[in-house]
């Protein structure tokens, strides 16, 4: 492997900004069903906004637009992956991979949010 200069730069948290098509129905889910709080928003209607819970930061930017990717598009670390699995299927989100032990060290799932963001959430082993 190759040594990386660093330059002296330190980084800090990075943030996955998902795009979403109703701002206000985005904030919703993520704050009433995932336990997050909105910290910022910036715009009248707004057209971003910052959710935090625990050491977790999602930015949603407004994309009226906004056709989703097929692939993974933010992975969270959680402390039960079992609950989280449990909370999205009785909110009738779409599972994308079932929730396994993963030979890579983590018990895992992909779910997409109601934008169609997916998301991998896995939790150490």
């Amino acid at each position: 492997m190759q040594d990386v200069p660093d330059h002296g730069i330190r980084f800090g948290r990075v943030a996955a900004i998902l795009p979403v098509k109703d701002i206000t129905k985005a904030c919703v889910f993520y704050t009433d069903v995932l336990g997050f709080r909105k910290t910022f928003e910036n715009g009248t209607p707004p057209g971003f906004m910052i959710l935090q819970r625990d050491a977790a930061e999602i930015h949603l930017t407004l994309q009226p637009q906004h056709c989703a990717a097929s692939f993974n598009v933010a992975h969270m670390i959680v402390h039960d992956v079992d609950a989280l699995h449990a909370i999205c299927k009785r909110h009738g989100l779409r599972i994308i991979k079932g929730l396994k032990d993963q030979d890579y060290g983590l018990r895992a799932f992909v779910f997409e949010d109601p934008d169609g963001n997916r998301i991998d959430v896995g939790q150490p082993i």
